[in-house]
């Protein structure tokens, strides 16, 4: 896997999230309370929202247009809501936190 350095863990607020430019578009790298990160592309599967502007809170972060529950390990959304915001591996090596982009794929579900 090829891990990109994108910034200081420190750099994310936790429960925070930022937002750096992927090759097909906005990634949102996202910093839960317990200092772990997850990376999804910033569309929302429902109409497009912008997940980096979402509240998040646990795993997940709620959809600010209109609040579809987006798990962040895997990038599903909550019953009863059904669809897939793509997610990229990332990961926090030194204080830093890195991110390897994942080929797009369909959901699972």
């Amino acid at each position: 896997m090829n891990w990109l350095d994108i910034c200081a863990l420190d750099e994310i607020n936790p429960l925070g999230s930022r937002i750096i430019a992927g090759p097909k578009g906005d990634i949102a790298i996202f910093r839960t309370s317990d200092d772990q990160v997850f990376a999804l592309d910033d569309r929302c599967p429902h109409k497009g929202g912008p997940l980096s502007q979402g509240i998040v809170y646990g795993k997940q972060v709620a959809c600010p247009l209109h609040n579809w529950q987006i798990d962040l390990a895997s990038g599903e959304a909550l019953a009863p809501d059904v669809g897939c915001a793509h997610r990229h591996e990332a990961r926090v090596e030194n204080g830093r936190v890195q991110l390897s982009l994942n080929p797009r794929k369909e959901c699972a579900a």
